[in-house]
C-alpha cells in the first residue's frame, strides 16, 4: 500500500541548530557591530520614563542609526512596555535586548506619575560618552544599565528583521550561561571603577552580549519556529542557507538550489515562504546585497570588481539590484550617503529575509 505524502505545507523535521551555527557567523561577519554603555540610571519609586525612538535628536547617541537597545536591571524592578503594548516585568538580573529600538516606556510604584522623557533626564557622567540619569520620587531604587549596537548595513542582514521585539535573559538564573553572567558582572565591574579606557572595553562587551543572546534565541527555538534563525534548523532550508552563503557569486537557479538541497523546487520555495517570507532566489539577492555593502563601506575595491565578487556580470546590473534593496546606488552608499538619510526611507528598502 502507498503511504499518504506529505503536503507541502508539513514542515520536515528539525535538525540540531548547531551545525548550521556557521551560517549565522556569516552573516555577522558581513555586519560591522559597534558597542557602547551609553546609560547608568539610578531611579527611585515611582518613576515613568519614556526612552525616545534612536534616531531622537534628543539622545546622547542622536548621529547613529540602526542601534539595537540593552537594558540591564542591576537591582530593584520596574515594567517595561514596547510600542505594540507588549508588557513585561523586569527584576534585578534581567538583561533586555530591543533589536528595534522603538519608544518604550518603563516604570515602577504607585501611584505611576506623568511619564518623563529620559532624553530630559540625562546628564553627563564619569566616563567619555556614559551618561547618567538620577530620578524619582525617593522610594524603593531601581539601577538600570543602558547600552546599545550599532551598525551601518545592520537594518539589511537577513538575521535582523526576523527577530522579536523584546528579548529577555534572566542571567540571575542558573541557566543563563557562563558567557553571559561573566559578562554582565565585567560590565557592572567597570562602571564602578570609571578607570581610562574603560569605555573601549564595555563597548566591546556589550557586542559579546549581542551575539550570545542571538545564539541562545536560537537554540530556544520551538520546531514550528519561524524567521531566520528557525529557518537555519530546518532540514530543508538550514542545507539551502549553507548553500547559498557558501557560494554567494555562484549563478544559482531554483533547481540548482532545490536538487544540492535534496528536495523539490516547489518543497523549497514553500519552505523559504514560510520560514523567511520570500523565494530563495531573492533572498540569495539580498545576501548579495549584504556582502556588497560591507566591502563598499569598509574596503577599497572598485565598485565593477565588487559586482563581479557577488555573481553580477555586469556593473550596471550590480547597481539596479543594490538601489533596489538599500535605496541608493553603491557609490552613494559608500560614500557615507545612508548614514544621514531618514530612517523612514531605510526602513522601506530593508529586506524581510
Amino acid at each position: 500500500m502507498t503511504a499518504t505524502p506529505l503536503a507541502f505545507a508539513d514542515p520536515p523535521p528539525r535538525a540540531a541548530i548547531q551545525p548550521t551555527l556557521d551560517v549565522l557567523s556569516d552573516v555577522l561577519r558581513a555586519v560591522r557591530l559597534t558597542g557602547a554603555v551609553f546609560m547608568n540610571s539610578r531611579l527611585t519609586a515611582p518613576f515613568a520614563i519614556t526612552t525616545p525612538k534612536r534616531y531622537d535628536p534628543s539622545m546622547p547617541m542622536a548621529r547613529l542609526r540602526h542601534v539595537s537597545m540593552f537594558h540591564l536591571i542591576v537591582s530593584g524592578e520596574l515594567t517595561i512596555e514596547t510600542a505594540s503594548g507588549q508588557q513585561e516585568r523586569l527584576t534585578a538580573g534581567d538583561l533586555v535586548l530591543l533589536p528595534f529600538s522603538a519608544e518604550h516606556k518603563m516604570w515602577n510604584g504607585e501611584p505611576t506619575p506623568e511619564f518623563v522623557s529620559a532624553a530630559n533626564l540625562c546628564r553627563p557622567g564619569p566616563l567619555d560618552g556614559l551618561w547618567t540619569i538620577d530620578h524619582g520620587g525617593g522610594g524603593a531604587p531601581t539601577r538600570m544599565v543602558c547600552g546599545y549596537i550599532e551598525s551601518s548595513e545592520f537594518l539589511f542582514a537577513p538575521v535582523f528583521r526576523t527577530l522579536p521585539e523584546l528579548l529577555i535573559e534572566h542571567t540571575a538564573d542558573e541557566t543563563v550561561g557562563a558567557l553571559i553572567a561573566f559578562t554582565v558582572s565585567e560590565i557592572l565591574s567597570l562602571l564602578d571603577r570609571a578607570t581610562p579606557g574603560a569605555h573601549v572595553m564595555l563597548g566591546r562587551m556589550m557586542e559579546v552580549l549581542f551575539l550570545e543572546m542571538l545564539r541562545r534565541h536560537g537554540e530556544r527555538l520551538t520546531a514550528d519556529g519561524s524567521g531566520w534563525l528557525g529557518a537555519l534548523s530546518d532540514s530543508i532550508v538550514g542545507r539551502a542557507l549553507q548553500l547559498l552563503h557558501a557560494d554567494p557569486g555562484r549563478k544559482w537557479n531554483v533547481a540548482d538550489l532545490a536538487r544540492e538541497s535534496g528536495t523539490s523546487r516547489t518543497v523549497l520555495a514553500e519552505r523559504f515562504n514560510a520560514l523567511l517570507g520570500r523565494p530563495p532566489i531573492e533572498y540569495a539577492t539580498c545576501w548579495r546585497i549584504q556582502l556588497a555593502a560591507d566591502r563598499l563601506r569598509n574596503g577599497r575595491d572598485a565598485i565593477a570588481a565588487i559586482a563581479a565578487e557577488v555573481g553580477y556580470e555586469s556593473e550596471a546590473a550590480f547597481a539596479r539590484a543594490f538601489k533596489r534593496v538599500t535605496g541608493f546606488s553603491p557609490g552613494r552608499w559608500r560614500d557615507g550617503a545612508a548614514d544621514s538619510a531618514p530612517l523612514m526611507l531605510l526602513q522601506l528598502h530593508r529586506p524581510l529575509v
